[in-house]
């Protein structure tokens, strides 16, 4: 299958592009979209670059009924010097497949699937946006179509990319955030979903999400859904704390995403000299060190914002206020070697960045 052709139908009409000042996330989309198709007889099929367009498939597809889908989100950054590039794709590549595996879904290609994605983006590289701290953002995903209403893994699947032009997430320089311990609701168990990128987890914070707004938080912080007392993830973010010098984040245990953005940011630490660890954390431990004086930073990661420094920690009535609201000395740090990465700025020691193209954008 990694010999597959991708057959290419360019689009005989370019829309007009958004201005770059005002880009606002997931709402404009580019000229074309990538797709193939699976069934039980032919394997994975048909893979094809498109013109972007709406789907046509059955109300009775599968997708629609037991929520057989999976998803990915990465970015393509535009270097100083016009290069396109993106950040670490293998990782979201390897990813969606371990999504598959959780979900009953076929297996992709990973050498066709890469290929897929730099191909879209060159083909639509001027969707890429010049101005700094913009970016493409790429959302591949599968669903199940095959249109029937017993409870099982379907026979039939799409495999679709999509790609949307998206602004700096921090206009006005990077800011903390305002997060609350979530108490009553659980978004995932070890043995469920946690671990997979699939949109029944997203579905399930939507109630926690919707509450903490209204009472002026941007997002929520999970606690483990047995004991509900050890942290895991912040809202759609991996979580990172400076406690004492060291930094702590919850272990990988079967209901967390393993972040492309943690993994980077555990090496950094690594590669720094920096005290760090991948560890059960409990929200009392947190609230103790908070007391002691001991707990320095805090920050999630995530595609999107890269690092979003944590200002506040509301949690069963108390604050928790860290680093007097501002973003931390490590949290800038982080930010600015991933970011520098990303856009060209900085040398890419680790080889993180894939090229799309290798002369520069005219």
């Amino acid at each position: 299958m990694a010999n597959q052709n991708i057959q290419v139908e360019v689009s005989p009409v370019r829309k007009n592009k958004p201005n770059s000042n005002e880009l606002v996330f997931g709402t404009e989309f580019t000229d074309h979209m990538f797709m193939m198709d699976y069934n039980a007889e032919q394997g994975w099929y048909d893979a094809r670059i498109v013109p972007y367009q709406d789907l046509k498939i059955s109300p009775a597809s599968m997708v629609f009924h037991y929520g057989q889908s999976v998803f990915e989100g990465l970015k393509a950054f535009r270097t100083e010097d016009g290069r396109v590039q993106l950040f670490r794709p293998d990782r979201n590549v390897k990813r969606l497949n371990l999504s598959n595996n959780r979900l009953v879904i076929p297996p992709i290609d990973e050498d066709l699937a890469l290929e897929a994605l730099k191909r879209l983006v060159e083909i639509d590289k001027e969707w890429v946006p010049h101005l700094e701290g913009t970016s493409l953002y790429i959302r591949p995903f599968v669903i199940s179509t095959e249109p029937f209403l017993g409870v099982a893994p379907s026979q039939h699947y799409k495999f679709i990319i999509i790609m949307s032009p998206v602004g700096s997430y921090y206009k006005e320089g990077i800011k903390p955030v305002k997060i609350a311990v979530e108490n009553e609701f659980v978004r995932a168990v070890k043995g469920g979903t946690g671990e997979a990128k699939t949109g029944g987890n997203y579905a399930s914070s939507l109630k926690a999400q919707e509450i903490v707004e209204k009472e002026g938080y941007s997002q929520v912080l999970w606690l483990d859904g047995i004991e509900r007392k050890y942290i895991e993830e912040v809202g759609s973010m991996n979580v990172f704390f400076k406690i004492n010098g060291e930094v702590v984040t919850p272990m990988l245990s079967g209901s967390i995403l393993s972040g492309v953005t943690r993994d980077s940011v555990i090496h950094l630490l690594k590669h720094w000299n920096i005290p760090a660890s991948e560890r059960k954390i409990s929200i009392e431990e947190l609230y103790q060190a908070h007391q002691e004086g001991a707990l320095e930073e805090a920050f999630g990661t995530g595609t999107a914002a890269v690092i979003s420094p944590i200002g506040e920690l509301y949690w069963e009535g108390k604050h928790i206020y860290i680093n007097d609201g501002k973003t931390g000395e490590l949290s800038k740090r982080v930010y600015d070697t991933i970011t520098g990465i990303q856009y060209g700025r900085v040398e890419d020691e680790f080889k993180w960045t894939v090229n799309v193209e290798k002369e520069k954008v005219k």
